[in-house]
């Protein structure tokens, strides 16, 4: 089954697409905002995290727009790696800036899961 736009999509759907490009770009500005303010928050591993997350997103997105029957993968992966980067931000400490990326990791890897099976 091959879904074309918003509306032939299932709402649950078009909520995980939703997720995963918000938590895309708020992945990447965290980045940039990890960096600047340097430390533990700048550590690679953080950072990589952070990057891969953002890339898991994006795949995942594109993976649903394009109607791909491979997106229960994509969506498991991306699961996974938003809970991990989720976790990652949270030992930063009390932050608005990394609670932010934290709230939206954990939107997307909930509603990733459920597109997962």
């Amino acid at each position: 089954m091959t879904h074309h736009t918003a509306e032939h999509r299932d709402p649950a759907m078009n909520e995980c697409i939703d997720n995963c490009t918000r938590c895309h770009a708020i992945c990447l500005e965290t980045i940039n905002y990890c960096l600047g303010q340097g430390g533990r928050h700048a550590e690679p591993q953080h950072i990589a995290l952070m990057s891969v997350c953002a890339d898991i997103c994006a795949t995942s997105a594109d993976a649903m727009l394009r109607g791909a029957a491979v997106h229960t993968a994509t969506c498991g992966a991306c699961a996974e790696v938003c809970r991990q980067c989720a976790e990652s931000c949270a030992r930063m400490g009390d932050d608005a800036e990394m609670q932010r990326c934290v709230d939206i990791c954990r939107r997307c890897a909930d509603s990733c899961q459920r597109m997962a099976g």
